[in-house]
């Protein structure tokens, strides 16, 4: 029998059985507001299905148990035979048929399917973000593969299937697949100009064997993917299947897994390539053409995810902020802990509002809102993955030396939340992308300034804000070395349009004058006390 010295008093109960999506009022009223009518009862009632799905206790430890039990590889069988192959914890397959059959790699079929695809992930992030991977890069080649008419005819409906299928046999003979990428080289990193993997033209056309490595392969156990290779006619894209037709294996040797600070659960790999057959993807020598429609959209898969990242951190601080006592009190009514919160929650609501805006920019498809994504998605990008590793470290402060702790969870949040910002090119890849775009095409400038100049003259502030962007846009003189400072406040000033045409009024206020007109310290709980800091922080609760 326990001693009175260990009656348990003062804990806080877990987070569990709770409606992830229902309780984020920031992303139902996102998606209230970009779903057409025709969508909306639909796509509500299946992201409160999967809200609760995310909530629950089961479904939470199948992400605890994905995150603990890392992927192993298995380069050969017992009769020593090449094999190459990665197992997974059980939980792993779990989450990942229950992603896909939520609708994760089927945004491109369905009605509003690319804002109920958005909701989704971000929700799904905030169970474990290593089945993430896969999902994404199964999502995001569906552009790539619409350059050739005839791949897209084949490969669509098996990437946009909403059946889980394990196993490694032909995708012909699958109810579903799952895409992966390899890009990057050691040599090159971001820099794929640079790769040196060679493909040489086979006798049937449009075939190539492909000769070199991959320094990082994203989801080696996928059924295919798309591959950056040097063919006679320049660098050019490539499908790689994992096992060709006749049910033999490509040549496909995985030579070590990325031993990674977080993202645990999902498998990184180095590749080698030796006479691996390979379809190619477009021309020769468009290779970048043809593969940028990926890049792009699973950037916004990373913005996305960081998103889910701080919600789910903002959630866990405020809940635990709801039922510690501390000094005589709730530690949710201490003036100074109200202030933290309130503004780790403004970051979360306007990564939201910007990652649901973007995601409604691919439902629409018009050239409007593609130019407005050329610009919006890096400076996104940029922005909301650089601020998740902060709001997440400070959520974790929030619950003391118990955030410090695993069993907390809030130090797995921590691990993952850099990564975004790392994946699918860093902070200085999306800057220069940015004026890339600027330069290029005139009219993302005009998108932008049409989008954010939808809430001029509700905010003196923004309005000083736009004014600000402008007045760096007319100096171009060494704007390079500025890309950083200009991406950060056109994403500030994209959030804060969002937020005072559709957050609260409390909300807006806050960021505007703690984001825009540096009303506010640099460390987070730094707000003007004059705002009305307990609605914000009301807002962000989760309720179980």
């Amino acid at each position: 029998m326990a001693g009175t010295t260990h009656t348990v008093t003062n804990q806080v109960p877990p987070l569990v059985q709770y409606d992830v999506f229902g309780s984020d009022r920031a992303l139902v009223e996102a998606v209230e507001r970009h779903l057409t009518p025709e969508a909306r009862e639909d796509g509500l009632a299946e992201l409160s299905a999967l809200g609760h799905t995310c909530g629950s206790a089961q479904v939470q430890e199948w992400g605890t148990q994905a995150n603990e039990n890392p992927p192993r590889l298995r380069t050969h069988d017992r009769y020593g035979r090449r094999i190459d192959e990665v197992e997974f914890h059980p939980a792993w397959h779990r989450l990942l048929g229950k992603g896909v059959s939520a609708g994760l790699t089927a945004a491109w079929r369905r009605p509003g399917g690319h804002v109920r695809r958005a909701a989704a992930f971000l929700m799904w992030t905030q169970v474990e973000a290593g089945n993430c991977c896969p999902l994404s890069m199964t999502h995001a080649a569906v552009p790539a593969l619409r350059t050739d008419p005839e791949l897209a005819a084949q490969w669509e409906p098996r990437l946009t299937s909403m059946v889980y299928d394990r196993a490694l046999r032909p995708a012909g003979q699958k109810p579903g697949a799952l895409f992966g990428m390899g890009m990057t080289e050691k040599q090159g990193g971001s820099d794929v100009r640079a790769n040196t993997t060679a493909a040489r033209p086979l006798a049937e056309d449009g075939t190539y064997a492909l000769t070199g490595h991959k320094w990082f392969c994203s989801a080696p156990m996928s059924d295919a993917f798309l591959v950056l290779a040097q063919a006679p006619g320049g660098l050019t894209c490539f499908l790689v299947p994992r096992v060709l037709e006749d049910g033999t294996r490509n040549a496909f040797a995985l030579q070590r897994l990325k031993d990674k600070l977080g993202n645990r659960s999902n498998a990184s790999a180095e590749v080698e390539f030796d006479g691996t057959w390979a379809r190619r993807v477009g021309e020769e020598g468009s290779g970048v053409r043809s593969i940028i429609g990926m890049v792009a959209a699973t950037r916004l898969d990373c913005v996305l995810g960081s998103a889910g990242l701080m919600r789910q951190a903002v959630a866990q601080a405020v809940h635990h902020c709801a039922h510690r006592e501390a000094f005589g009190g709730k530690l949710l009514d201490k003036p100074l802990m109200r202030n933290v919160l309130a503004d780790l929650a403004l970051e979360s609501e306007a990564a939201t509002a910007l990652a649901l805006r973007l995601a409604a920019a691919y439902d629409d498809g018009g050239e409007q809102e593609r130019a407005l994504l050329r610009i919006a998605v890096p400076a996104a990008k940029y922005w909301v993955t650089k601020r998740c590793a902060p709001v997440a470290v400070e959520a974790s402060e929030c619950l003391g030396g118990n955030g410090y702790v695993e069993e907390s969870g809030m130090p797995r949040l921590v691990r993952e939340s850099p990564l975004n910002s790392v994946w699918e090119g860093a902070g200085n890849v999306q800057a220069l992308d940015v004026l890339r775009a600027l330069r290029r095409d005139p009219g993302t400038l005009d998108a932008y300034l049409r989008e954010v100049g939808q809430a001029r003259g509700a905010d003196h502030r923004l309005d000083a804000a736009i004014k600000g962007v402008l007045t760096e846009l007319a100096d171009l003189e060494g704007v390079e070395g500025r890309a950083r400072r200009l991406t950060e406040r056109l994403a500030l000033v994209l959030q804060g349009s969002l937020l005072v045409r559709h957050a609260p009024p409390e909300v807006a206020d806050a960021f505007c004058a703690a984001r825009l007109s540096g009303d506010a310290g640099t460390a987070f709980g730094t707000l003007p006390h004059t705002l009305n800091l307990a609605s914000i922080v009301e807002r962000a609760r989760p309720t179980p």
